[in-house]
């Protein structure tokens, strides 16, 4: 959420955010609604002050004996006009509260202009795209090649978008989650958090997801809660409506967890196998820091993710992401993509962003800072990584001419005493 002062002394910034994040929100009227809101918290003031220097007046007058019939009367009204004005008052702040939900964060300075992916740019890659003396085939063959998924089963189940892993298939998939989550604890210093799958509304606001994209989101309605759409909107609402002290800053969190999303409007797009599914598992790092240092974090954070892709040995480059392009909460975000070349293309398998005080002012992170001043924290996560595109990955940059294939030597601790046969590269 946007600092309603700043949106009023900068209306016209805000509005270009606004036109260049391809949102629709109205800051006209919202300036309006502040304006009104403003002019109504005078009038319950002046009234109020009325009201009480005359409910002062009545003993002082009964302590003389005077009469005061005509002053209750006068109370009795005054007090009827301050609960109108408070009325009133209190349904422009609910109007204006829903607007400011609605008021993207500004993207940095330093993002693309455009209105939508063809926009970004690219900033580095990692290692070089494989080369085969034969035709790679794709993950969805090799998997039902090596029965490790199974699709129909899952279908018949839950529909499509869903997916089994089945024995060795499982098996590698628990392994890639179990390395990611050692590797951050390990080798970067994140802290593991194991959080609700299942969160209330205000989480989800707190995030971001609401009210924008209540539509992707699975909503239990019988009790109004909501499946997380990443471990992103519970760990970063560990603090919310907390004060914490400067010293504890800065943390860093790591937690897997699985993530649901409906996907609506994405019908067709990239549904094959395991690149778009409804239900999924993912490693997500969240941190926590003082507002001058978010964006040094933000690049530290940009290379504990690269870092496991690394480990693997997989190919991948790095985009920033267009405004058109990026989300509403995020004020910069990059996207690693790694390269999978049986599907012959690049595939996201993370996102790494800096919302800067926009997720704390909607969740209340605060800070108390050195002089005892009470300041909004920054939040920034990344996909550290999610497993379905690196599943992808994997299995198609280390496959063997027969459909078999081989494992990166850094996920041999976690598979080698199970399955035996494979080999490790």
């Amino acid at each position: 959420m946007l600092d309603i002062k700043f949106i009023r002394e900068n209306a016209e910034v805000v509005k270009t955010a606004v036109l260049n994040k391809n949102e629709k929100t109205d800051i006209k009227k919202l300036i309006s609604l502040d304006n009104r809101k403003r002019t109504l918290q005078f009038e319950y003031d002046r009234y109020r002050n009325d009201q009480r220097v005359l409910s002062q007046k009545i003993p002082k007058f009964k302590a003389i004996g005077k009469d005061v019939t005509d002053l209750l009367d006068d109370l009795k009204e005054r007090a009827m006009i301050v609960k109108k004005t408070l009325d009133k008052l209190n349904q422009v702040s609910l109007e204006l509260e829903k607007e400011l939900l609605t008021v993207p964060n500004i993207p940095h300075v330093s993002v693309p202009i455009g209105k939508d992916e063809s926009a970004n740019t690219f900033v580095r890659e990692w290692g070089e795209k494989k080369e085969f003396d034969f035709a790679p085939k794709d993950h969805f063959e090799l998997v039902q090649q090596n029965d490790l998924l199974d699709f129909k089963r899952a279908a018949k189940l839950s529909g499509h978008g869903f997916a089994f892993y089945t024995d060795k298939g499982a098996l590698l998939e628990r392994a890639l989650i179990n390395f990611m989550l050692d590797f951050h604890i390990k080798k970067h210093g994140y802290k593991e958090i194991s959080a609700p799958f299942i969160v209330n509304r205000s989480t989800m606001t707190g995030t971001g997801q609401l009210p924008k994209l209540e539509e992707d989101m699975y909503l239990i309605e019988q009790d109004d809660l909501f499946l997380i759409p990443t471990a992103e909107v519970s760990v970063t609402n560990i603090f919310a409506d907390e004060i914490v002290h400067h010293k504890i800053l800065p943390q860093k969190f790591v937690s897997y967890s699985p993530c649901f999303r409906r996907e609506a409007g994405s019908y067709g797009k990239d549904t094959k196998g395991l690149q778009r599914l409804h239900q999924f598992n993912k490693v997500e790092m969240v941190r926590f820091v003082k507002p001058g240092n978010s964006y040094i974090a933000f690049e530290k954070m940009l290379v504990d993710a690269e870092e496991i892709l690394q480990e693997l040995g997989l190919h991948y480059r790095i985009m920033t992401i267009s405004s058109g392009d990026l989300s509403f909460a995020s004020t910069k975000t990059y996207d690693i993509e790694v390269w999978a070349p049986g599907a012959k293309k690049y595939l996201e398998v993370s996102s790494v962003s800096n919302f800067e005080d926009f997720q704390a002012r909607r969740a209340s992170i605060r800070f108390r800072d050195e002089n005892g001043k009470v300041k909004f924290v920054h939040t920034l996560n990344g996909s550290g990584l999610a497993t379905p595109r690196t599943y992808i990955a994997l299995i198609e940059n280390y496959q063997n001419m027969d459909g078999s294939f081989s494992l990166p030597v850094c996920l041999k601790p976690y598979i080698q005493d199970i399955w035996q046969e494979v080999l490790f590269v």
